[in-house]
């Protein structure tokens, strides 16, 4: 595998702390939507495919339920093939707009936090 391709991980095997994924897990898990309907499991994989560690439905769930009710998320009960049905979860034009404004905003809060952490900032800063 490609390193340069690969997802960033924790280091040593560790999970990201609770608290980043709490607060990302949001517009995280309307990004997965922006490609078209899917249910949970499949927005919990593909969020794992990407670095972002194991996702519990219990956490996703509840997420996706008050989106629904926001209006950033339409559902549709889907009959499955050889199992149970699945409910899938589409963004709206609302939903698009808000992952839009948050993916805009979460890049200006990185570059921000990204230059604050610079450890050469602060010689830099003291030479102009």
């Amino acid at each position: 595998m490609d390193v340069s391709t690969s997802p960033p991980q924790p280091p040593d095997g560790a999970e990201w702390p609770s608290d980043w994924l709490r607060a990302t897990l949001g517009f995280f898990a309307l990004r997965a939507l922006q490609a078209g309907p899917s249910y949970g499991y499949a927005i919990i994989s593909e969020l794992e495919q990407h670095g972002f560690g194991v996702i519990k439905g219990g956490t996703l769930y509840p997420l996706l339920t008050r989106y629904e009710t926001a209006g950033l998320v339409s559902t549709e009960w889907k009959a499955g093939v050889n199992g149970p049905g699945r409910k899938y979860f589409a963004l709206t034009p609302l939903g698009r707009t808000e992952l839009s404004r948050l993916s805009a905003d979460w890049l200006r809060f990185t570059h921000l936090s990204t230059h604050y952490l610079d450890p050469e900032r602060q010689t830099k800063e003291s030479t102009t």
